[in-house]
């Protein structure tokens, strides 16, 4: 087991890869008593085109199978998870993301019965179609209550204008037909494609001894028999730099209209100190250009163009990136011209000097050591980070090392007038 320090922030890593290609972490924080564990896999809605374990021709799944994967996790022959994790005064939960599923649980005592309940669950599956088409029909009204969310519905929707061909424009729980067309077989494809110990991260923090915690682990999984790892062959879409729609507009049942401007990243194939970097120079310009300090915010506020629900974003993956800012609004078409004039003066000169720079990067830098603090944030983090070779505890180094340079190199990636698109949520009695 190795220990890795990170001085600067008084924390100390251990990690050790176990024989089936587990990657297992474990970081004890003094003052703690509650315990967190993840079990991830590098799985998520994106990964829709792939070569099957022992295949050789390519398969593409119904959209929405990740998810529909984790719902089928909990359940058992003799009973739900659940119940399990409760008999231990465990909370566990699960979710999907555009490149991961997570299985968690968070506790303060019987740690290491619950990270064998979670280990054993995630890692003996259990499909039949009687229970796959119940399923659907769970699922199905979960994606019918997000239809009816207008925040998630123009979230997707600026993901729609951005991207052709990239399966990150299709909703993270696919759509009534297409989970429809799933069946035992396609899960079981799947997990033994995407669940291999070898494609997957334990993380374990809080009140945790390492040693006693990682031999448990060992123990675990030497009671196991895995196939042998074999590179998992994900299926590249070929997709265009440009903004695939420039604008849309959807009418819902709302009070307020939505305006949402998003910026198509080019540079979306890096990974490791490269990203993270990149990452971090983007989110210190779009504060600087768009946080609620800057000369736009004070603007758009004082016209009455935004209110509280005002926010901007930037998600980096490999693969695809995009900036978004938008806000509730009865002024969507200024408000998104302010947003847009701000992205192309930046591409001609940015709009803050090194003194800004460096006010912001302590703020940033600030941000990071409270959440540090918080065991469920570097719960939630850590993982993501991991699987793109980077590391959440090198975030504040990165910060303090960022220059102008940086910046103005990272910030070309999202600026470009190809790049924008705009999307617009208005009210249904609008229409009459």
């Amino acid at each position: 087991m190795e220990k890795v320090q990170f001085e600067q922030l008084g924390e100390e890593l251990y990690y050790e890869k176990l024989d089936n290609g587990l990657d297992v972490y474990i970081l004890p924080k003094k003052g703690f008593s509650k315990t967190f564990v993840t079990f991830t896999t590098k799985y998520g809605s994106i990964d829709r085109t792939f070569v099957p374990l022992g295949e050789k021709e390519p398969i593409t799944v119904p959209d929405g199978i990740a998810h529909f994967l984790e719902h089928k996790m909990f359940e058992k022959e003799d009973g739900d998870v659940f119940q399990k994790f409760a008999q231990y005064g465990a909370s566990a939960n699960a979710f999907t993301s555009f490149t991961r599923t997570a299985y968690l649980f968070s506790a303060t005592n019987h740690i290491y019965e619950s990270t064998s309940t979670l280990l054993d669950f995630v890692q003996q599956p259990y499909f039949t179609e009687q229970t796959v088409n119940k399923e659907k029909g769970i699922i199905g009204q979960e994606i019918t209550m997000y239809d009816d969310q207008p925040d998630w519905r123009a979230f997707f929707g600026s993901i729609e204008n951005l991207y052709k061909e990239h399966p990150v424009n299709i909703d993270i729980a696919g759509t009534v037909e297409s989970i429809d067309e799933i069946t035992a077989e396609h899960l079981y494809t799947c997990y033994n494609t995407f669940y291999h110990p070898s494609n997957m991260l334990l993380f374990a923090i809080g009140s945790v001894d390492p040693e006693k915690m990682m031999a448990h682990i060992r123990e675990n999984q030497a009671q196991k028999t895995f196939v042998e790892a074999t590179e998992i062959e994900r299926i590249e879409v070929d997709e265009p730099l440009e903004a695939y729609r420039k604008s849309n507009e959807l009418r819902m049942d709302v009070q307020k209209k939505k305006a949402y401007v998003s910026f198509k990243a080019k540079e979306a194939h890096l990974q490791g100190h490269e990203m993270l970097k990149a990452e971090l120079a983007i989110q210190l310009a779009l504060d600087l250009m768009y946080g609620r300090s800057s000369e736009f915010y004070e603007e758009v506020y004082q016209k009455g163009w935004i209110d509280e629900s005002y926010s901007y974003d930037f998600t980096l993956e490999k693969g695809f990136g995009f900036a978004m800012v938008g806000s509730d609004t009865n002024y969507p078409e200024q408000l998104e011209a302010a947003i847009k004039k701000v992205m192309d003066d930046s591409a001609k000169a940015l709009p803050f000097d090194e003194e800004k720079l460096n006010r912001v990067k302590r703020r940033k830098i600030g941000f990071f050591l409270r959440a540090l603090n918080s065991i469920e944030f570097i719960a939630n983090q850590f993982t993501r980070y991991k699987f793109n070779d980077m590391n959440l505890f090198d975030a504040v180094p990165v910060i303090e090392e960022l220059t102008m340079e940086d910046v103005v190199q990272a910030m070309a990636s999202i600026q470009g007038v190809e790049q924008q698109a705009t999307f617009t949520v208005l009210p249904m009695k609008d229409a009459e």
